[in-house]
């Protein structure tokens, strides 16, 4: 049996074919997979916050995209994936709660959803999927077989991306 290799919140893990790693209830939170089709190595990251500028120095940089997604980067490519190969995908940043004269700060998953994009694009990784949005949790796994992202909520199903 293929080896399944958790991610917690605020935590990224790397790894190569036949694991699958997975990431349990993001909310507002995104998952970020990093993916080589030709070395079968991957990671996920699971990010809580778009930005460390805004946030203690002692923090955890995986909580956050600008500091989280160079720092799995790296560990893939130090697994023997090539950075020109590598396909990304992201799942989450539902709005969770409704809140009356909601300001941006609010926004937490629309923004960690751009923030995610962004950081993306400023490393030159192609985002070729995304499950973004809604006010409902997902649970996201990718298998490093094929580099199929699962995306998985409750009454809405399960959805490959």
């Amino acid at each position: 049996m293929p080896e399944l290799i958790r991610v917690g919140m605020a935590d990224y893990k790397v790894g190569k074919a036949p694991a699958t790693v997975i990431s349990y209830g993001l909310g507002s939170c995104i998952g970020i997979s990093l993916y080589d089709p030709q070395t079968k190595i991957g990671g996920l990251l699971h990010i809580m916050l778009p930005d460390s500028t805004q946030a203690r120095a002692s923090d955890n940089p995986a909580k956050f995209a600008d500091t989280g997604l160079p720092l799995m980067l790296n560990d893939v490519l130090a697994l023997g994936a090539s950075r020109a190969r590598l396909v990304a995908k992201i799942a989450g940043g539902a709005q969770m709660f409704a809140f009356a004269n909601a300001t941006d700060i609010m926004r937490v998953g629309a923004r960690n959803a751009e923030a995610a994009k962004k950081m993306l694009k400023d490393l030159g990784i192609k985002l070729v999927a995304e499950d973004t949005g809604g006010t409902y949790g997902r649970t996201v796994s990718i298998n490093l077989e094929d580099g199929v992202y699962t995306v998985k909520t409750i009454n809405k199903g399960e959805k490959l991306i």
